[in-house]
């Protein structure tokens, strides 16, 4: 395992390459977003993979489920899910998820400093479930089980170390995991229609066998002030959601990204794109499509990242099958869109270190079966 000085990584700007990139420029988005044009420009029309994108950007496929990815004697895992990029020398590893029950687990795929593929293997084997998950700032990927009572589950991108439960993070359904460098605590999602908001504490930071999970407490509204209280027993029969009075409810908790003490997550339920200031203590919405004027250009929210512009990247379950970016300005626009794939849902989006290749999945591809993922990449001038 490569595993840097992750003491660093207490300071916000030495996250920057563990996150692929993802350090922003501040947290200045204040408002619901809004529909315009985007930074990227129109939509073109589809490519050889049935891809539309803007101008100046090109895709190709990376990995098919049950199929070898190229180069390789690695066969990719069905129902590609959640995913992150890792730097790895003078190339990167993209690691993604696999979302079957039983099996799960998770793969990964290694590029050279040229972008061509030199590897891929297995990183994570016999889970259930494995949907979204995180990286953390000393290049672990966190593979969270979105089942009842669901583990996370700590792995080696690098292919070295063998895979650690970590029970101290909590027994939910789980979803995203996002960290926290600064404060040296990690975020998580739950994906249930009542669900919490978490963040856990580890005793040490760089060591996540103990520490305490807590739960966001704040009121009935879309905005407002928080805190946090410890959930009791995150591991017992009663489910962590119902130990806390006072716990905020989401409906169906998603993605979740940190960056320049912000943290959002996403709410497929409602379609919605939440936004804790962490200095501040309060949340409030950074997209709602319910308050959009006109046509809404993102439903299904799911998966989330962000660049280091500031622009977050939304993925959809559904909708047009698009990523769309919301800007700093708090304008949301599509930026891509996936052709002729309308039973799957377009999941792991992660940027490589240097923020100039997009990688993504689609879930079930062209059969609407967990055997037909599709695993991309986009390259092009995305904004910095």
């Amino acid at each position: 395992m490569e595993r840097r000085t992750f003491l660093r990584g207490a300071v916000v700007s030495g996250s920057a390459a563990a996150f692929g990139g993802t350090l922003m420029h501040g947290a200045t988005h204040a408002a619901p977003a809004q529909p315009g044009p985007s930074p990227y420009g129109p939509l073109g029309s589809p490519d050889a993979r049935g891809i539309r994108l803007p101008s100046g950007f090109t895709s190709r496929i990376i990995a098919r489920s049950g199929q070898q990815v190229g180069g390789t004697s690695y066969t990719w895992h069905r129902a590609p899910d959640g995913g992150a990029c890792f730097p790895s020398g003078s190339g990167w590893i993209y690691v993604s998820n696999s979302e079957v029950n039983p099996g799960g687990g998770a793969s990964a795929v290694r590029f050279n400093s040229s972008g061509s593929v030199t590897g891929a293997y297995r990183i994570l084997s016999g889970t259930r479930q494995n949907c979204a998950g995180g990286a953390t700032p000393w290049n672990t990927w966190l593979s969270c089980e979105e089942v009842d009572r669901g583990y996370v589950y700590e792995t080696d991108p690098y292919g070295v170390n063998a895979p650690v439960r970590r029970d101290a993070m909590g027994r939910f359904k789980h979803e995203a995991a996002a960290a926290d460098p600064q404060r040296r605590v990690f975020y998580l999602t739950e994906d249930v229609g009542d669900g919490c908001f978490y963040r856990f504490v580890p005793d040490t930071w760089g060591d996540l066998s103990a520490g305490r999970l807590q739960v966001l407490r704040a009121g009935s509204g879309t905005s407002g002030s928080f805190s946090w209280a410890n959930v009791p027993d995150p591991g017992g029969s009663t489910a962590t959601r119902h130990q806390v009075s006072g716990a905020k409810r989401f409906n169906g908790g998603e993605g979740c990204h940190y960056a320049g003490g912000t943290v959002w997550f996403t709410t497929k339920g409602d379609n919605r794109v939440w936004r804790l200031n962490l200095a501040a203590q309060t949340y409030e919405l950074a997209y709602d499509d319910s308050l959009v004027s006109g046509t809404d250009p993102l439903t299904g929210v799911d998966n989330i990242t962000g660049a280091s512009s500031g622009d977050l990247f939304v993925a959809e379950d559904g909708g047009n099958m698009e990523i769309c970016v919301i800007t700093p300005d708090d304008v949301v626009a599509p930026f891509l869109r996936v052709e002729g794939q309308s039973s799957s849902e377009i999941c792991g989006p992660a940027f490589s270190p240097d923020g100039t290749r997009l990688y993504f999945s689609s879930q079930r591809g062209t059969s609407g079966s967990s055997s037909g993922g599709i695993t991309y990449e986009v390259s092009g001038p995305f904004r910095r």
